[in-house]
This record gives structure tokens, C-alpha cells and sequence, in this order.
């Protein structure tokens, strides 16, 4: 009866195909929570809406989250302590795979964090010359995807680099502008590819991020040349954190998402958002209008708050080392709770119009809810959409 019931569909529909592609892919509704071991480690708990403890990556799965983003440092004990490393990522990864979260694995290529301030060399790295570096890239990035892999966890998306608008692991890594053309961007692209190839002989499916900073800012221009000159990516990631401005500031930067993805033919996706959390009204209007108006931007592939975890004014014991002074970001209340900032996140159906004109391809599942990268015959679900294959 089944077969009889899928040769009918297929018949009746007068197509050859091997499986009916569903058009379009999830709008992903993430956040990055790489501190939260950090956190219960240090004694914090969280809570649902009505005060039951939940482990957080069931909690985020609850407020609505599809994903969330783990960053990795090569040896952050040489720093501090070993939060972030390839254990403490290890460790996360499963618990968000065992709430149903997708995962995007962030990697820093430092011992410490990366941002447009600092791309500093990991400390076992110092004296490592280019090449030297570009297999010290490809093997971090190899070791950490390939124990994932071999727990069964297949990151959706792979970050090569956090923020990297200057380059990144500095000197060699540094775009630099004394130079002209190909050989201001040759260090930087080298290492970034050596990161994209290795992604890419694990997982050849997850989807490469090359991630700057400045959201509102016309960015066309580093992609353009980052590519020109022989860059490889799979996916813009941008980040932005609206301040006064915010209702200009979000339509700026959902302007440049459809922009990008336009121009460059891949998707587009904020990766770090937030707001203060000394206004949590506020901050739930802010994170809905950006929300609202990064779902409509044609190509964007999704949002991740950055760190919504953090409540209570916690701060790492690293903070006083480095002078920062608590995050103020946090999308929790004092006592633990989700706040308006995540109202946001809750689940839809929202998908991500096509690009070029092109339909984009459907993440498709088994009945048995298993990932199929290359669909086999059978009743297979994509999109949340039963569909059916060839008998």
C-alpha cells in the first residue's frame, strides 16, 4: 500500500525525479553559549519562564532556538583556564546535539579571543613560519571537526576565523595595507583557505563562514577583494550590535545582508548580535525589529545572539585580568530566567528566499529523523514537509 501510494503521488505529478525538492532552507534562530559550562562551573543555574530549572541547551531549544555556536580556542589554559577548548567544546556539542540544536563550530585560531582588536598567535604557534602555520590551521581545524564527527556530530557550519576584517593570526596573517593587491591580502587568504580545505575534508557538507564585524557598514568591499585574490567561502557571517540608533541601525544591516548575498551568491547570516540588558523591554523591541526585518532580507540564512546566557552581571574570572568589564548583553534576568531579548527566537516557519533565482536546497530527514545529505528511495521529510522519492 505504501509503494502503491508513492508510485500514485509520483505518477499523478508526471515526474522522473529522484526525490521532490522542497523550496527553501530554515531561517536559523541561534545563540552562542560557549560560557555556559564556564557558568555552572561558577555556580549559576538557569530557569524556564515559570522558575523550573532546565539545562540550557534544553532551555534553548524550548525559547524557540534551531542552533548554537561553540567557539574554540587552540589552548586556552596557556591564558587562563580550559573553557573553550577542544574538551569543554566536545562537551557542549553533545549536550546541544541531545536537545536538538544544530551546531556552528566557531574556530578563533588563538588561545584567547579574536576580534578585530587582536588575531594573536596561539602561544605553541609563536614561532611557526606561514607554512608552518597553514598546517597548524588545517590540523587544529581537522582534530576538532573529526572528533566531532566521530560522535556523531556534524556541524551545520564551520567558522574559519572570528571577525577577521584586519586578517587574522598576526603578523603573518595580517592583511596588510603597505602593500597593494594580492600581497596585502596573500597571508590572511592562505590561512583562511588552509582552514576552509580542512573543514571541507571532514565535512565536505557544512557550510564555510568567513565572519567580519560593522553589520551596518557596506562590507561589499572585503569580500570582494577577499575573493578576488583567491578566498574561499561558503557563507558571509557579519556581526552587529545595535546601539541608540537601533531602528537605522538594523535596516542598514539587513540592507547589506540582501546586498551581499546578492552579489556574492551565498547566504548570509548575523553570527553575534545583542543588546544591554539594563532595559529588557527595550531590548525585546530591539532584537523583534531586527528579527522582523533580517527574516524579509532575501538571503539571510538566520540570527544568533551573542552569549544570552549571562545574567547576574556575571564575569569570568579572566575579566579582571584583562581589564573588561562584565558583559552586558545578557538576554537572562537576575534570577535566571529567559527576558524579552529571546522573545524573538521563537519557532516559525520563516525560510530563506532563494538566491539568483536558484531554489535552494532543503535540509531532508528520514523517518527515523537522521540528516540524509544525499537522499535514498523512501518517504523522506524536508523542511518539515513530507515528501516522497522514487520506488
Amino acid at each position: 500500500m505504501r509503494k502503491l501510494f508513492v508510485s500514485l503521488i509520483l505518477l499523478l505529478a508526471g515526474t522522473s525525479i529522484q526525490y521532490i525538492r522542497a523550496q527553501g532552507i530554515g531561517f536559523a534562530r541561534g545563540a552562542d553559549v560557549s560560557w555556559c559550562t564556564e557558568m555552572e562551573a561558577d555556580g549559576k543555574h538557569f530557569y524556564n519562564a515559570q522558575g523550573i530549572e532546565t539545562e540550557l541547551m534544553t532551555l534553548m531549544h524550548q525559547i524557540g532556538m534551531t542552533a548554537v555556536r561553540l567557539r574554540v580556542w587552540v589552548n586556552p589554559e596557556k591564558v587562563y583556564g580550559a573553557w573553550s577548548d577542544k574538551v569543554d567544546v566536545m562537551a557542549k556539542a553533545r549536550r546541544a546535539q541531545a536537545a536538538g540544536l544544530e551546531v556552528m563550530i566557531d574556530f578563533h585560531y588563538s588561545d584567547f579571543f579574536a576580534d578585530p582588536g587582536r588575531q594573536t598567535k596561539p602561544v605553541a604557534w609563536g614561532t611557526y613560519s606561514l607554512a608552518q602555520l597553514k598546517q597548524a590551521v588545517a590540523d587544529h581545524t581537522a582534530d576538532v571537526l573529526s572528533a566531532l564527527k566521530a560522535e556523531g556530530i556534524e556541524p551545520r557550519w564551520v567558522q574559519v576565523g572570528n571577525e577577521t576584517r584586519p586578517g587574522m593570526i598576526f603578523e603573518e596573517g595580517k592583511i596588510d595595507w603597505n602593500k597593494s593587491g594580492a600581497a596585502a591580502w596573500a597571508g590572511y587568504v592562505a590561512l583562511s583557505n588552509a582552514g576552509y580545505e580542512a573543514v571541507k575534508n571532514v565535512l565536505p557538507d557544512a557550510q564555510v563562514i568567513v565572519h567580519i564585524d560593522k553589520g551596518p557598514d557596506d562590507n561589499a568591499w572585503f569580500f570582494r577583494d577577499f575573493k578576488k585574490y583567491g578566498g574561499k567561502f561558503d557563507m558571509i557571517g557579519l556581526s552587529h550590535y545595535p546601539e541608540s540608533s537601533w531602528q537605522t541601525e538594523n535596516s542598514k544591516t539587513a540592507a547589506n545582508v540582501e546586498a551581499l548575498a546578492t552579489q556574492f551568491g551565498v547566504p548570509v547570516m548575523i553570527v553575534e548580535t545583542g543588546y544591554a540588558s539594563t532595559n529588557a523591554t527595550l531590548a525585546g523591541q530591539v532584537m523583534a525589529d531586527l528579527m522582523a526585518k533580517a527574516k524579509a532580507a532575501k538571503g539571510c540564512a538566520g540570527v544568533f545572539y551573542w552569549e544570552p546566557e549571562v545574567y547576574g552581571w556575571w564575569k569570568p574570572a579572566y575579566y579582571n585580568k584583562v581589564g573588561w568589564n562584565a558583559y552586558n548583553k545578557g538576554a537572562f534576568t537576575s534570577q535566571g530566567r529567559p527576558a524579552a531579548a529571546l522573545d524573538a527566537f521563537a519557532g516559525d516557519d520563516t525560510h530563506i528566499g532563494a538566491l539568483s533565482g536558484e531554489s535552494a536546497e532543503p535540509v531532508i530527514y528520514d523517518l527515523n529523523g537522521r540528516r540524509s545529505i544525499s537522499p535514498a528511495r523512501g518517504i523522506l521529510v524536508a523542511n518539515r514537509k513530507v515528501i516522497a522519492t522514487k520506488q
